[in-house]
């Protein structure tokens, strides 16, 4: 049995500093990406930063934008929008 099998990738189950360590960020990209709008991830009673499985996978995704295409976050914001835009009209 793996963890996610265990939970739903939408559950949050990730605090920020494990979240940086599987990702090879530092806390503070996080917090940036989230203040840009970037990502969102849930939030506990205490107003810590909690990430799920999606969210993960959505850093990933900007990281992949950034390091392997060399767009920058402005772009990376377009084309997340436009990707989300695409999903919604599955």
């Amino acid at each position: 049995m793996t963890i996610e099998s265990i939970f739903d990738n939408e559950d949050p189950v990730f605090i920020i500093s494990v979240a940086a360590r599987i990702l090879g960020v530092q806390t503070q990209t996080l917090r940036y990406y989230e203040r840009l709008g970037l990502i969102a991830p849930a939030r506990t009673r205490g107003n810590q930063r909690v990430f799920s499985h999606e969210d993960i996978n959505r850093v990933r995704r900007i990281r992949g934008l950034m390091d392997d295409l060399g767009v920058n976050l402005a772009g990376v914001d377009v084309v997340l929008r436009l990707l989300d835009k695409l999903r919604e009209a599955e």
